[in-house]
């Protein structure tokens, strides 16, 4: 089987205390990065302030999200050989508040987000019900791989607050 090859730049712009180090988020994105690809990906971790102004400027939406994806290219479709490039950026005080109100660790939480993010570079998406399917399917078996429960499990038994 064909390996991967991942160049990641992690930028804390929030203190790094309590979060998941470089190392963690190293091995989530290389599990989540689909062989034979390449990619070139930048890892930002923001304050609310930051999350609320990018989801603002790129999804109108006047709230801080838990993560965004940015394509290098959204028109270019994914080309064995050439690199997946883009940034992922979560809000830690968003991905802090979700696990706890899921009842999640963190680093299950940031896993989650950051699996979902690299999945979304390699043209991955949920906006239709068969697609949806097709990547929290891929979510959740990357996930297990590395040890962590089913991110979905509370929807696929009803029994998840809204």
């Amino acid at each position: 089987m064909a390996k991967s090859a991942l160049e990641l730049t992690i930028q804390y712009q929030v203190p790094q205390a309590g979060l998941p180090g470089r190392e963690f988020f190293r091995k989530i994105a290389k599990a989540a990065l689909l062989p034979p690809l390449v990619a070139e990906v930048t890892l930002r971790i923001v304050d609310e302030e930051e999350g609320r102004t990018l989801n603002h400027e790129y999804r109108g939406k006047d709230y801080a999200t838990n993560v965004l994806t940015f394509t290098f290219d959204d028109d270019m479709p994914v080309i064995e050989g050439l690199p997946v490039m883009g940034d992922i950026v979560m809000c830690a005080p968003v991905v802090a508040k979700e696990a706890a109100d899921q009842g999640k660790t963190l680093e299950a939480h940031y896993a989650h987000l950051l699996v979902h993010g690299m999945l979304h570079l390699q043209g991955f998406d949920h906006l239709e019900d068969e697609e949806a399917e097709e990547m929290e399917g891929l979510e959740t078996r990357l996930l297990a791989d590395l040890g962590f429960a089913d991110p979905y499990a509370a929807e696929k038994t009803g029994a998840i607050d809204d």
